[in-house]
């Protein structure tokens, strides 16, 4: 399939890349089928729309970032996507990028799943979570071990 992301130029996506969101992800209910693209090299990725250029996400993985980050998936999203081992799982979320850029914040309350094996993925609500939509992605200097 051709696709004109984003971010950026024309590209070939493989069958096997392209995850299917049955509910869409909440705001952008009618977007059911997404890839994954790299942001050169950076821990970023795209979560690209095939249905509308404009609608894409960068994410990354919250586990590199936040150390301490749990997600514990409820049965009905383990059901619905089909998942049957923690393989197949993949995690990312959603970042809200700011100038400057250390005021980027990341969404935790809401990761992005995604059954790698099955090829489908939604956005899983953590309600009555301590985390929130908007956790600093970089923190402040004394926090990375600066002055």
């Amino acid at each position: 399939m051709i696709i004109q992301p984003k971010f950026h130029g024309e590209m070939e996506i493989a069958e096997e890349k392209i995850y299917r969101f049955e509910s869409g992800i909440p705001g952008f209910l009618e977007e059911k089928q997404f890839c994954l693209l790299t942001l050169d090299d950076t821990p970023f990725f795209v979560l690209q729309s095939l249905e509308t250029k404009e609608v894409a996400f960068i994410v990354t993985n919250p586990f590199e970032v936040y150390r301490d980050y749990e997600v514990k998936l409820t049965d009905e999203v383990l059901s619905s996507l089909q998942i049957e081992t923690e393989l197949e799982v993949l995690t990312f979320v959603i970042l809200t990028i700011q100038d400057p850029f250390n005021d980027t914040t990341a969404n935790l309350q809401a990761p992005i799943i995604i059954n790698s094996s099955k090829k489908m993925g939604k956005q899983f609500i953590m309600n009555g979570s301590e985390y929130r939509t908007k956790h600093r992605l970089i923190g402040p200097l004394e926090e990375q071990g600066g002055e």
